[in-house]
């Protein structure tokens, strides 16, 4: 059955690719060559090639990058180039080529990122110093690196919608904005927006806010949470514990993407409204009544003064990529991707991240191993594969950011991506029940690429694959949340491969003991037969679907 499923095109595919009229500049010995090569990859029995990602294996490479010595693979700190070194070195001795054509290594795709912390943060109004990390907070980025005299304005609930605008003849170019949190209510207790008890973005998703008052030239949107400072410092709690710890990213773009969104205490937006805290929820009420917005009677206070220092150094890491090229349809690239990093050292402790994502880690090494042994065997991939190891995915998913941004190979070109992220561990939904892994989006942009997902695994493999996690409802949002989505979003279609989490996510109990590699290993062989048919069958899958 599996031969007859690769033999059935091989003559059309050797005549195909002996055509002159088709590679007219090929002499004719050049087109048989191709045309060798791409029967050798249509005839060959992948499962052999297959069998060489073993257990063993798996562990080998794990138990070196999951060591306490790598030191938990934090971006760009000694352990990730640790681990990148020893990465690319693998994909090196395997054959692989590096595809980067600039810096020292072939094998890094290399950029900077940034780390900053906040420094001191204040505002002084009417003489009182309130302060930032007990008083308000800063979401994101604030353009008040130096202390600035502001000028403050209300504007009601801070909405601008067709049904409700608190915008109208208000002028906040320039100013700092104090809004009340969610919406209003007319006075039968239904949302004035959506005249139904249901409520809307303006009040789940405090960025719309900010992105409304960034169209009016705000520079800041300042957020009264909660009702009392008690309620303020119980909902704001979670950024408390997170002021002192420095966070990594892309760095500070030369303009403001939206206006600073803050929250801030009912007693601070009391004093710069010059009012009492009551008389926020009295405007609340008031609008109710009146069913519209409002005029406010506030005076806002004058001369407040801000700071919001950010202390930012740059931050150099890698992407680490290895390139096996393809035969007659090497143009064409399938991507098989995973993280490397992961969280570091925390209080003096190694969160090694053996599952997260070492497992996803070590099976890219080990596919790549694979198909480098079937082209040196006469059966490489008529399509070429990148084997993409990315940094920064535990920051924001910046390296596979980084890398679809910055193509080493155009997306144009990009045929799918198979992503492995936590593997060879189970969650509780399968106790005893580990021959199973979660596909995640393979149907979202291609239905061929979910059929093939499907055949491959009936074929051989004979796995459960769960797809609880692709209901675009569920809560856990898995589909947006790894290194696969970078390419998805750019309508290269994907594959996540991904077991569930469990107790030790993100925990220093993420250790290499726990991990289960003869079921590591057969996920790790459902991808690699996955990107094989991908590779050699003759049509590029087609981008289909657009599900969410």
């Amino acid at each position: 059955m599996k031969k007859h499923l690769y033999t059935l095109g091989m003559a059309a595919a050797f005549l195909s690719a002996c055509s002159t009229s088709q590679t007219p500049a090929a002499s004719g010995a050049d087109a048989v060559s191709t045309a060798a090569k791409a029967v050798g990859a249509i005839a060959a029995d992948p499962t052999k090639y297959a069998s060489t990602i073993t257990a063993a294996d798996l562990e080998k490479h794990l138990r070196i990058l999951a060591s306490d010595s790598l030191e938990g693979r934090e971006t760009g700190r000694r352990g990730q180039k640790m681990a990148a070194d020893y990465i690319s070195k693998h994909f090196r001795n395997i054959g692989l080529t590096g595809p980067v054509k600039t810096g020292a290594n072939p094998y890094y795709q290399t950029f900077d990122l940034e780390e900053s912390s906040w420094g001191e943060g204040y505002m002084t109004i009417a003489g009182k110093k309130y302060t930032m990390g007990k008083d308000f907070f800063v979401l994101g980025a604030s353009p008040f690196q130096a202390e600035e005299t502001a000028q403050v304005v209300f504007a009601g609930y801070g909405i601008d919608d067709p049904a409700y605008s608190d915008y109208t003849n208000l002028d906040v170019t320039g100013k700092v904005v104090v809004v009340l949190a969610g919406e209003p209510k007319k006075a039968d207790g239904t949302y004035m927006i959506s005249g139904t008890d249901k409520m809307g973005t303006w009040s789940q998703d405090p960025r719309t806010k900010a992105a409304a008052a960034t169209k009016k030239g705000a520079k800041a949107v300042l957020l009264v949470t909660g009702t009392t400072d008690e309620e303020f410092q119980k909902m704001t709690g979670r950024y408390a514990n997170a002021l002192t710890r420095p966070s990594i990213g892309f760095g500070a773009t030369a303009t403001q993407p939206r206006a600073a969104l803050m929250m801030v205490s009912p007693t601070m937006a009391s004093a710069l409204l010059n009012t009492k805290t009551t008389n926020l929820t009295a405007y609340g009420a008031s609008v109710a009544k009146a069913g519209k917005p409002v005029a406010s009677t506030f005076k806002p206070a004058t001369g407040v003064k801000v700071k919001t220092e950010r202390k930012r150094q740059p931050l150099p890491t890698e992407n680490v990529l290895g390139y096996l090229e393809g035969s007659d349809l090497k143009d064409e690239l399938i991507v098989i991707s995973s993280h490397y990093d992961h969280e570091g050292i925390k209080d003096g402790v190694v969160y090694n991240g053996a599952n997260d994502d070492g497992s996803g880690t070590v099976a890219v090494m080990e596919l790549a191993q694979a198909f480098a042994e079937a082209k040196k065997a006469g059966a490489g991939p008529r399509r070429s594969i990148l084997f993409l190891t990315v940094t920064g995915e535990e920051k924001g998913l910046l390296g596979s950011e980084y890398y679809t941004d910055h193509p080493v190979f155009p997306l144009a070109n990009t045929v799918a991506d198979l992503n492995i992220d936590m593997i060879g561990r189970h969650d509780k939904e399968h106790e005893g029940k580990p021959d199973y892994i979660y596909v995640i989006g393979s149907d979202k942009l291609s239905s061929e690429l979910h059929a093939i997902s499907e055949n491959v695994n009936k074929t051989y493999s004979n796995l459960e694959l769960d797809y609880t996690f692709n209901d675009p409802n569920d809560p856990n949002r898995f589909y947006y949340r790894s290194d696969h989505y970078n390419f998805a979003k750019h309508r290269i279609p994907i594959a996540f491969y991904f077991n569930g989490v469990h107790d030790d996510y993100h925990q220093p109990t993420d250790d290499v003991e726990k991990i289960n590699f003869p079921s590591a290993e057969k996920v790790s062989r459902l991808v690699f037969h996955t990107a094989w048919e991908l590779a050699n069958r003759t049509e590029r899958i087609k981008v289909d679907s657009n599900k969410k």
